[in-house]
């Protein structure tokens, strides 16, 4: 089988798409060694350059930054296309060369023209306005970052993925929630796969050493960051000894740094930036609570469930995809409520030995739910099953052959 998976943004860009749709290919092409009858051979596109990464190294073949012949060619010639969210240009080609096409949705963009499901003037969950036919809500939620021609062109955009994800073979979503949300048909949840490094990262704090408490992700407005400072304000008022590590990069740290010295917060809380290898993974060593404070509905949670096969506890915002993936494993707390984030931190603070008690049904849930092998051998059962689904040329010309023959 030739399959060919298009992420827009890739390797060797950090984030949770490009994460998981490269577990995906490597795992696949690792199964692929594994299974000689059932061999599926990937290729992969992406707009995303090389930069210092080396190609050639990987397992399968990538093409970037593709032309319009690049995708007809690459389409006609693969039996399954694979998108990571409802990209229009290769949905558009899939659809008209007839090529059984997979949707993963990772977001909301095929049924909210900004993909996040926010209200932005509001900056609250979205009620599902475009799914309503309220289009002058969803004018109005875009014209904080768009001109009033983007803000149109959007809204169409997402009349056109939403059409023609109801014409592809399947729809995937990484959560129940997303499925519920996104209302598609022909549609299955497959939760992400994340390595297990066969023993847990994550540590016990040492009697008399301060809480290690991490956020780790895109310093964005929807991952309701201000709400965590708040918290550990609140939390340090209390007397207890923590450290709150930011892992991660974007265009709200300068306001986050501003809001920790407001709230003179400075000497108990770190921004690293971006961290790569082996500088990731020591500072991930060093957190004992992983907490995502989100305000919008976060699809997954990407994060969550790496601390989870970690061993890690984790703390999370009851909502969306997130509070779907940690269950009963972890802490939950009112999105947007600092009050109620900070009880939760005092509970671990207090009782150290509710860390390891979340930690270890934390990686109990993520042995089961989150493993790469369950995640890979899902997505290859759909494959081939697909694959099955549509006849062979030569099966087909037999048929044609035989109806014509009936017919004389």
């Amino acid at each position: 089988m030739k399959l060919l998976i298009y992420a827009r943004d890739w390797a060797p860009s950090v984030g949770g798409v490009q994460t998981i749709t490269k577990t995906l290919a490597d795992g696949l092409a690792d199964w692929s060694r594994r299974h000689d009858e059932e061999t599926i051979k990937v290729t992969l596109l992406t707009q995303t350059p090389a930069g210092n990464m080396n190609d050639s190294q990987l397992p399968y073949r990538v093409v970037r930054n593709p032309s319009l012949m690049d995708f007809v060619r690459e389409i006609r010639t693969s039996d399954v296309i694979h998108l990571a969210g409802p990209t229009l240009v290769p949905l558009i080609i899939g659809y008209l060369l007839r090529k059984p096409t997979i949707v993963e949705h990772h977001g909301y963009q095929a049924n909210c023209p900004n993909g996040l499901l926010l209200f932005e003037p509001d900056h609250c969950v979205c009620p599902g306005y475009f799914m309503a036919g309220n289009y002058r809500k969803c004018m109005e939620c875009n014209a904080r970052n768009l001109s009033g021609f983007g803000s149109a062109r959007s809204l169409l955009f997402t009349f056109v993925r939403r059409w023609l994800c109801h014409r592809v073979a399947r729809n995937i979503a990484i959560t129940d929630h997303v499925e519920m949300r996104v209302e598609l048909p022909r549609a299955r949840t497959i939760y992400y796969g994340v390595p297990d490094g066969g023993r847990p990262l994550c540590h016990m704090p040492e009697v008399g050493h301060g809480l290690e408490i991490g956020y780790v992700g895109r310093l964005v407005q929807e991952k309701g960051l201000p709400v965590l400072l708040k918290a550990a304000k609140q939390l340090d008022n209390t007397g207890v000894n923590f450290r709150l590590t930011f892992i991660g990069d974007g265009p709200q740290r300068a306001e986050l740094k501003a809001l920790s010295d407001k709230l003179s917060l400075n000497e108990m809380v770190f921004f690293t930036g971006d961290l790569r290898g082996a500088d990731l993974d020591k500072a991930l060593r060093a957190i004992q609570v992983v907490v995502m404070p989100s305000e919008w509905e976060e699809t997954a949670g990407l994060a969550a469930i790496e601390q989870m096969m970690a061993g890690g506890a984790a703390i999370v915002a009851n909502i969306g995809g997130l509070a779907e993936v940690v269950g009963e494993a972890g802490l939950k707390f009112t999105p947007g409520n600092s009050e109620e984030l900070c009880l939760c931190l005092k509970v671990v603070a207090e009782d150290r030995r509710k860390i390891e008690e979340l930690g270890s049904m934390a990686r109990a849930r993520a042995l089961k739910e989150f493993s790469v092998e369950r995640f890979i051998m899902r997505h290859a059962a759909l494959y081939q099953e697909l694959q099955k689904a549509v006849p062979s040329k030569e099966h087909a010309k037999s048929e044609s052959r035989q109806n014509a023959d009936a017919g004389g």
